[in-house]
């Protein structure tokens, strides 16, 4: 059967398992100690690029077999650049060690891809073939791969964009009472619980929390930590909130601002206080057979090694303050059911 069939190496994009090994050993270790095959080359190509040929390839008579590939570059310099666009400190050392085995296993040890997929993935640099790209040059001249550096802005820029929606709608589609995750470098925790009233009174319940009312539960912690967020430069609680109930997108929260808002439905909450990282709090409100399930989520998007070590440091006290604050949320909206806040 004809067929047009193309071969790439690394493909640079959010979710392309070879961006999220790059994307995961830079990340997590401030030094690496690395198989000396880490200086072989490798010829990324940006999955844009990657979309380009297949949707072209559609209107073109079978080709065979098509190299597809971007600049040159050996796999220690796209940590290096990788890197250097995350603004991280990073340094590798490469030494005669390491077989490709071992090296599976450290990967699949360091980051969520298993090992069966790092092996073929390392496998990849060990034994480097870069690509005879005339042949695609030839027949589909229009695309031009974009360079690494580029490639990785836009992933992280999509990661930035969409992080919240689409992980989080998938995030929401859980049942269960609680699910911890770690996907594409952003660190969720997930709670759920049913609750016998509207979504309407859950969203009150949840988007009347902070300012003068606190946070229902452990109120001597959300005080502390405003107070350690102060005298770091961040805002603490000092800046509460403008209406007790009322919301309106922009708006602060304490230490948070009102990053999406869905009356009735949906609040995420996005951190300004002084973290290694990027955190978000999202409360939504889902109709239920009889009645409606309350899911909260808590997201982290660490920079480097030290916001890795910040969450799974914080996370015994999220343990159990974000499952008190559930809870309460809960109780709080069957309240409502019957003694409507004026």
């Amino acid at each position: 059967l004809p067929t047009t069939e193309f071969r790439a190496g690394p493909v640079i994009g959010s979710g392309s398992a070879s961006f999220e090994m790059v994307r995961y050993l830079t990340e997590r270790l401030p030094i690496m100690v690395t198989p000396s095959w880490v200086n072989n080359q490798v010829q990324p190509v940006n999955i844009r690029a990657v979309l380009d040929y297949l949707l072209q390839a559609l209107e073109k008579p079978a080709l065979g077999v098509v190299d597809i590939g971007g600049e040159v570059l050996t796999f220690k310099e796209m940590m290096t650049r990788y890197a250097e666009v995350r603004g991280l400190k990073r340094t590798i050392i490469p030494l005669p060690v390491l077989a490709p085995e071992l090296a599976s296993l450290w990967v699949g040890l360091v980051t969520p891809i298993t090992n069966s997929l790092a092996r073929p993935l390392v496998k990849g640099i060990v034994t480097p073939v870069l690509a005879r790209t005339e042949k695609a040059q030839e027949h589909f001249p229009e695309i031009k791969p974009f360079d690494y550096k580029h490639s990785v802005e836009l992933a992280l820029e999509r990661i930035k964009k969409h992080a919240v929606e689409t992980r989080w709608s998938t995030a929401l589609s859980q049942q269960s009472e609680f699910h911890l995750g770690d996907k594409e470098g952003l660190v969720r925790e997930v709670r759920s619980t049913f609750v016998a009233t509207t979504p309407e009174n859950v969203y009150r319940s949840f988007a009347s929390l902070g300012g003068s009312r606190g946070w229902l539960v452990w109120n001597w912690a959300w005080k502390v930590r405003g107070v350690m967020d102060q005298l770091v430069g961040g805002p603490g609680l000092r800046r509460g909130r403008r209406h007790p109930e009322e919301l309106l997108p922009g708006e602060t929260v304490d230490f948070w601002r009102v990053e999406k808002l869905e009356k009735g439905r949906r609040l995420v909450l996005r951190a300004e206080m002084k973290v290694p990282g990027k955190a978000w709090l999202s409360f939504e409100a889902h109709p239920a057979e009889g009645g409606s399930r309350l899911v909260q989520t808590a997201l982290f998007s660490p920079h480097g090694f030290w916001g890795f070590v910040y969450w799974y440091a914080m996370y015994p006290a999220h343990r159990f303050i974000f499952s008190d604050l559930c809870h309460a949320i809960a109780q709080r909206s069957l309240n409502l059911t019957s003694t409507p806040e004026a």
